[in-house]
């Protein structure tokens, strides 16, 4: 059983996802393990709120060069998360 913490890494502060705020959906980075389900459960455990719905991407690495060597930066999952009309979560 993973704990909240372990899978919300972080709360995803970007253009696309201030102007969702508008929309109370909010954007996480979350656990490549984890699942809609455990994503509600964490969502609503830390930040005290109601979740209406949850989206799940995951984000294909891009290939980088550096100097003469080719690498690839790492594949992450993202999380929609939408919340129940009255809730909000404050970001600062």
């Amino acid at each position: 059983m993973k704990t909240a913490h372990e899978v919300i890494i972080n709360l995803l502060r970007t253009e696309k996802g201030s102007e969702m705020l508008a929309d109370n959906k909010y954007l996480f980075k979350v656990s490549p393990a984890a699942n809609k389900i455990e994503i509600k459960r964490a969502v609503e455990d830390i930040y005290k709120v109601a979740v209406k719905s949850v989206n799940v991407l995951t984000v294909k690495g891009k290939k980088k060069r550096v100097r003469y060597r080719e690498g690839m930066t790492s594949s992450w999952k993202k999380a929609i998360v939408t919340l129940k009309p009255d809730n909000r979560i404050e970001v600062t």
